[in-house]
């Protein structure tokens, strides 16, 4: 299984550029986007992280769908708006799941044959011995790899996605580079946020 971005949504894109000039107005309305909007709105978006400036960032919501191994998920997880929708679930679906399949191709054959064997042992004692049974699916489930793949519906914002972009950019990890790239695609993303890699 490899590292993969989905279906992705943008909502607020407009609004929140109009809205980065709400500081300066004296008359408070909405009128339509103008080129001086989207200048200001690139002139504080770029400015450097934790200044403020760029708070309009929050108002460009990201939905979008995700498939990523459960290390890449420690890394991301510390990120203070990368919100869970909705995810799939080890607890309900491990047994139902192609362990192999489920797994980046690096995950060792070895430990892939072990998790099989342990689902075949769980899947072989009777319901009525419920200990037993409750020790092995806790074996199973400490014993799955950091390779195993779940996927989830992801809410963020153009502002933690700058966050997120900028400290992850020369990461040793492929995936964080493969986000990168979606990053890059989100409209406006680039001209709002700053974000380049060199």
């Amino acid at each position: 299984m490899d590292f993969n971005i989905g279906k992705t949504e943008v909502y607020g894109l407009d609004y929140a550029i109009k809205a980065s000039g709400n500081p300066m107005r004296t008359v408070f309305d909405r009128e339509d986007l103008t080129e001086k909007d989207f200048k200001r709105a690139v002139n504080l978006g770029t400015a450097k992280a934790g200044e403020g400036h760029d708070n309009y960032l929050k108002g460009i919501v990201v939905e979008f769908d995700i498939t990523a191994p459960l290390y890449w998920w420690k890394q991301a997880q510390r990120y203070h708006f990368f919100e869970y929708v909705s995810s799939q679930s080890t607890m309900h679906c491990l047994l139902k799941f192609s362990l192999s399949e489920q797994c980046v191709n690096e995950t060792n054959k070895e430990i892939l044959s072990i998790l099989e064997k342990l689902k075949e042992e769980y899947n072989l004692i009777p319901d009525e011995n419920k200990e037993e049974k409750n020790n092995k699916w806790r074996e199973l489930v400490a014993s799955t790899p950091c390779g195993f793949c779940l996927g989830a519906t992801m809410v963020t914002n153009y502002q933690q996605l700058k966050t997120m972009y900028n400290q992850r950019k020369y990461h040793k990890l492929k995936e964080w580079h493969i986000f990168c790239d979606w990053c890059d695609k989100l409209p406006k993303f680039n001209e709002l946020t700053g974000c380049r890699r060199d």
